[in-house]
């Protein structure tokens, strides 16, 4: 499997697992774009990235995708 392939993989993994932080759908959207532009931009298609990680993560329930409290939350 070619490198390039393998890291445009890796990146849309890491978007997708992280497409869902927020409470509502409007901020998993926005989070989700954020990160799915970037990882789409180390491969050349942020726009791409941007919708796939938006949708992603505003078609998500809050509970689908959960990692815990965030750290500042931390006792």
């Amino acid at each position: 499997m070619p490198r390039t392939l393998m890291t445009a993989a890796a990146l849309a993994a890491g978007a997708l697992a992280l497409s869902a932080c927020g409470n509502t759908a409007t901020e998993r959207g926005v989070t989700g774009a954020g990160l799915g532009g970037a990882a789409g931009y180390a491969v050349g298609a942020p726009l791409l990235g941007a919708a796939a990680g938006g949708a992603t993560g505003a078609f998500t329930e809050e509970d689908d995708i959960n990692l815990g409290s965030p750290i500042w939350d931390w006792d």
